[in-house]
C-alpha cells in the first residue's frame, strides 16, 4: 500500500469533515471527545505537513493546498496553542471559525464532490497500538 494515498482518507479528510461542520454537530462532537484547542492545532499543522508534501510530489492539487495554507493562516492567528481549555467553547464565540468552515467546505466539495461527510471517529492511543517491547 502507498502510504501516499493513505494522507488524504486518513489524516486530512477526517480533519477537513469535522472542520466544515455546522457549529451544533462541531460543538456537540468537541464537547464528547473533550477536544482541547491545542490539540487541534496539533492536527492542523500535522495535516498541512502532509499536505505540503502531497503537493510536492504532485498528488495535491495547488489549489486545495493554497485553501489548506489559508485555514492553517486563520488558526494561527487565532493562536490556538495558547488557549487553554475545551475547542467547544471556542466554536461559536470566534467569526474566524466562520471563515475556517468556508474553507474546508470548499475543499472538500472540490476533492470529494460534497462536504457533508461523517465525522470521525475517536482514535485510540498510539500506544493501544504498538506491541508491547521484546524482554
Amino acid at each position: 500500500m502507498n502510504l501516499e494515498s493513505e494522507h488524504w482518507p486518513r489524516w486530512i479528510a477526517p480533519l477537513l469533515a469535522f472542520l466544515a461542520a455546522d457549529t451544533p454537530d462541531q460543538q456537540a462532537w468537541a464537547r464528547e471527545h473533550d477536544v482541547r484547542s491545542v490539540a487541534v492545532a496539533e492536527e492542523i499543522e500535522f495535516s498541512l505537513h502532509l499536505a505540503e508534501g502531497m503537493a510536492e510530489r504532485g498528488t495535491l492539487e495547488p489549489e486545495t493546498l493554497r485553501d489548506l495554507r489559508a485555514v492553517g493562516r486563520l488558526l494561527d492567528e487565532m493562536d490556538l496553542d495558547f488557549r487553554p481549555g475545551r475547542w467547544a467553547d471556542a466554536l461559536g464565540a470566534d467569526a474566524t471559525w466562520d471563515e475556517v468552515r468556508t474553507l474546508a467546505r470548499r475543499i472538500l466539495v472540490a476533492r470529494q464532490g460534497d462536504w457533508r461527510q461523517p465525522l470521525p471517529r475517536r482514535v485510540a492511543p498510539q500506544h493501544v497500538y504498538e506491541p508491547p517491547p521484546f524482554t
